[in-house]
């Protein structure tokens, strides 16, 4: 699989414009083993986002987190675009310690995306699960995510 990370980013921010009102930076986008997808993407420190002890706002994590695991579906599948509207269908967050500074979410695409594909293919309308990572810069966990995504064929 091939991926241009710059690609990914800017189809993504054109997409999702509260990622760019955010400020959010894709930082990496690469292939992993057996097909499977990562990203990260980082939230600047910004008073804008701040929260009322100082640290990153817990929507804007949520959103870091779910603009990660979309970074990873644009890699994955944003070729099917044209017959296919990826969607987040649930998520769910853990936030474990309060994050300050930069964070960085990193999601991964585990489920090969080979078998999602199949079963687009086959009419049937796949989920697939793409947990996130969020941490300080200096690699201090402090959010769990998981975000369920689906692809609905066009009509």
């Amino acid at each position: 699989m091939s991926i241009d990370p710059r690609q990914v980013a800017s189809a993504l921010l054109e997409a999702v414009p509260f990622a760019r009102t955010l400020g959010f930076e894709v930082v990496k986008v690469a292939p992993e083993a057996e097909g499977g997808v990562r990203a990260v993407v980082r939230l600047p420190d910004s008073p804008a986002t701040h929260n009322h002890v100082g640290g990153p706002h817990a929507g804007a994590m949520f959103t870091l987190g779910e603009t990660a695991s979309g970074a990873v579906v644009m890699a994955a599948f944003g070729h099917l675009l044209d017959r296919a509207v990826p969607l987040a269908v649930r998520a769910e967050i853990a936030y474990r310690k309060v994050a300050m500074g930069p964070v960085l979410a990193t999601a991964r695409l585990v489920r090969p995306p080979a078998e999602v594909i199949a079963e687009l293919d086959a009419g049937q309308r796949p989920e697939f699960d793409v947990p996130v990572e969020i941490g300080t810069e200096d690699g201090t966990p402090t959010s769990a995510m998981t975000v369920v995504w689906t692809l609905r064929a066009k009509r």
